[in-house]
């Protein structure tokens, strides 16, 4: 009878082309200390950032730094590119869709200059962080390299 019931898995893709590494490896405390969420991060190698979910895009900072889409499935991602970005007021980012956009996993959100915000910013290391950690049983996270679209956490 158990067997029935399977269990909800919900898969977060790699926004980019990285090295994945977990949460508590951000030289950042707030992040490494899950202050923010749960999660892990990419060292990118490439410039366009992407939804890793379905869903909308429920926030998009003035900035372009950093973004969160929220699924349907009530799964809320953020994705916060660099560290100390904030600081560049922009510069280096472009935004390509707007808040509210309906968006699936893998459609392009922001392009960033890498070099410049690796020049003038403390680092390039992107934290993908799950916004609301309240009902989630388990994230199984994969750290390794990925190609933008690859699968980085399974949350339950």
């Amino acid at each position: 009878m158990f067997g029935l019931f399977k269990r909800k898995v919900r898969e977060v893709h790699a926004p980019v082309d990285g090295q994945v590494v977990d949460i508590t490896e951000v030289p950042d405390e707030v992040f490494a200390g899950k202050m923010v969420g749960d999660g892990v991060a990419v060292n990118p190698v490439s410039d366009t950032f992407c939804a890793p979910i379905e869903g909308v895009v429920s926030k998009i900072f003035s900035t372009n730094h950093a973004f969160s889409i929220k699924s349907d499935k009530d799964l809320e991602v953020m994705v916060h590119i660099g560290l100390e970005t904030v600081a560049l007021e922009g510069k280096g980012f472009e935004r390509l869709v707007e808040e509210g956009a309906k968006v699936a996993a893998g459609d392009p959100v922001i392009k960033a200059d890498l070099a410049y915000i690796a020049e003038h910013a403390k680092s390039t290391i992107t934290p993908i962080v799950i916004a609301e950690t309240s009902d989630v049983k388990k994230i199984e996270k994969k750290l390794r390299i990925v190609k933008q679209g690859d699968v980085v956490m399974e949350v339950e």
